[in-house]
């Protein structure tokens, strides 16, 4: 018996999306059609493969074997399509997942290797760093950059460079040492999904004692996005303020209205480079690698 690959990649799908309607949209189906599509699947199987409840479900144990059925031979694909191609340098899939301020940083470098190289394909997700060491687990993508060491039984690792991370203001505030942890008091903070981490290792190395001693409880929070390219929008309109990397700060198109606090020291995050362990990469992923090493230098 062959089991539909439609079917498998929908079924696939809403696993990893855990709703049906957005499974749909990813697929651009119809939310009828992806039930028909797990209907037939089930009926080829011959068992459930989910526990449908009124508008969610839960998958069953059947279900758990055939999702780890279609990653392991995804997987193999994989392989067998990277053992072909392993010694062209110049030539093939490269997928790769980082936060979404290196996305940012790096995409643009990527396409001029694509330009170069009409066979190089790179697909660059951003994601936290527990999704990216999850997606190399289960071959999803092949290399991915955290900002925290992994576990070496289960990969490889290298420091490839470090982020530094800035406090930004609007331009229109006045940043006097005197008065500036009464200006962060009443600005308030824009949040985003990586702020209470990037604010806590900004205030505890920053080597600012006004910085250090603040009490971020006493901070409003004034907004919140987690589009990578709007978190400083309302700062720039003088909304509140927020940590990021000094690269976003770069990029973003209207840098004119915002202000990075000007600090004695420099607060970085150490990048790992992450693979796999004992997996062997193919060629073309060293010039991936020199590539972000360029981008972050």
């Amino acid at each position: 018996m062959k089991l539909n690959p439609v079917w498998l990649n929908t079924f696939k799908t809403l696993i990893e999306n855990r709703h049906f309607t957005r499974t749909a949209e990813v697929l651009h189906m119809t939310q009828p059609g992806v039930s028909q599509h797990i209907q037939k699947l089930e009926a080829a199987c011959g068992y459930d493969l989910i526990k449908r409840q009124k508008k969610s479900f839960d998958i069953t144990h059947s279900g758990e074997l055939l999702y780890n059925y279609i990653l392991t031979s995804q997987q193999h694909e994989s392989d067998f399509f990277e053992t072909l191609g392993a010694n062209d340098k110049t030539a093939g899939t490269c997928a790769l997942s980082c936060s979404g301020s290196l996305a940012t940083l790096l995409y643009s470098s990527f396409i001029e290797l694509q330009k170069k190289y009409e066979n190089l394909v790179i697909h660059l997700e951003a994601a936290p760093n527990n999704r990216i060491l999850q997606q190399i687990s289960n071959g999803q993508t092949d290399l991915g950059i955290v900002t925290q060491k992994p576990d070496p039984l289960l990969f490889s690792s290298e420091i490839i460079g470090k982020e530094e991370l800035v406090l930004v203001f609007p331009s229109t505030k006045s940043l006097g040492w005197d008065t500036l942890a009464d200006e962060i008091t009443k600005l308030g903070l824009i949040r985003h999904p990586d702020i209470d981490h990037y604010l806590r290792l900004y205030l505890a190395h920053c080597d600012e004692t006004i910085l250090t001693n603040l009490d971020v409880r006493n901070i409003k929070t004034k907004g919140y996005v987690n589009q990578i390219h709007q978190i400083l929008l309302p700062v720039s309109q003088g909304l509140g303020f927020t940590v990021l990397p000094r690269s976003t700060v770069n990029n973003f198109a209207l840098a004119r209205g915002l202000k990075i606090l000007d600090i004695n020291s420099v607060v970085a995050e150490t990048l790992y480079l992450v693979k796999k362990r004992n997996r062997h990469m193919p060629a073309r992923f060293e010039m991936i690698k020199s590539q972000i090493k360029r981008s972050l230098n």
